[in-house]
C-alpha cells in the first residue's frame, strides 16, 4: 500500500484531513504517514523541525497529499513539507504530489496529470486546454501555495501534479486511491521547480 504524507493548515483544515482518514479506514486507500498534532515540539528551531519531519516522517512517504484551504499558502510548516518532499536528496527520493481543493477552495478548473486519470475521474471532458501562463493558473487556484504554482507552470507538464476539488473524492473514494496510485509510479521522473526559498514565517 502507498505511503502517503498529508499536508495541512491543521487550524483550519483539521476536520478534512480526519474525514480523509476516516474514508481511509473504511476503504484502505493508503498506508498514513502523516504528522498528528503534537507530535512536533513546536519550540524546536526550523532548522530542527524540517529534519525531524523528513526524517521521521517524509522519508517513510512516496506521496504527499496536500489540502489546499484558504490560508494553507501562508502556513510555513506547509511549505517545508513540500521543499522536502519535492527535494530528490541522496538519501530520501522526491515524492508524488496530490492536492486536494478543500470545499470551500473548490475551482471549476482541475488538472489531470496523466491519460489514466482522466480516463477514471474526468471521462465527460472530451477537450483538455494546456495552461501556460502563471497568471491563469492563479485564476484557477487562488488559493495554491506558490512552490505548487511554480511547478505547474515551469516545468513544461513534467511536474506530474493532479488537482482535485473535494467533490470529487466524496463522489467516489476510488479517485483518491487512482490519484495516490498515479503520483507514486511517476515520482521518479516528476520534475519539480524548487528554486523558491522556504518560507520563514506564517503571513
Amino acid at each position: 500500500m502507498v505511503k502517503v504524507f498529508i499536508s495541512y493548515h491543521h487550524a483550519n483544515e483539521q476536520e478534512a484531513k480526519e474525514d480523509i482518514l476516516r474514508m481511509n479506514s473504511s476503504y484502505g486507500l493508503f498506508s498514513d504517514c502523516s504528522v498528528a498534532t503534537g507530535d512536533i515540539d513546536e519550540s524546536l528551531e526550523p532548522q530542527k523541525i524540517r529534519e525531524l519531519i523528513r526524517r521521521s516522517y517524509l522519508s517513510e512517504s512516496t506521496v504527499l497529499l496536500l489540502i489546499v484551504g484558504k490560508e494553507t499558502q501562508y502556513r510555513k510548516h506547509v511549505d517545508w513539507e513540500l521543499y522536502s518532499s519535492m527535494y530528490n536528496g541522496s538519501k530520501f527520493g522526491r515524492s508524488g504530489v496530490v492536492v486536494l481543493l478543500a470545499p470551500d477552495c473548490e475551482s471549476s478548473y482541475f488538472t489531470a496529470p496523466s491519460s489514466e486519470v482522466k480516463s477514471m475521474l474526468y471521462p465527460e471532458t472530451l477537450n483538455w486546454t494546456t495552461v501556460k501562463t502563471r497568471s491563469e493558473y492563479e485564476q484557477r487556484y487562488p488559493y495554491m501555495p506558490p512552490r505548487i504554482t511554480d511547478s505547474l507552470t515551469n516545468t513544461k507538464g513534467r511536474s506530474n501534479i493532479s488537482v482535485t476539488n473535494w467533490s470529487k473524492i466524496l463522489e467516489n473514494p476510488e479517485h483518491l486511491r487512482q490519484l495516490i496510485k498515479s503520483s507514486h509510479e511517476t515520482r521518479g521522473e516528476s520534475v519539480y521547480d524548487m528554486s523558491r526559498d522556504m518560507r520563514m514565517r506564517n503571513s
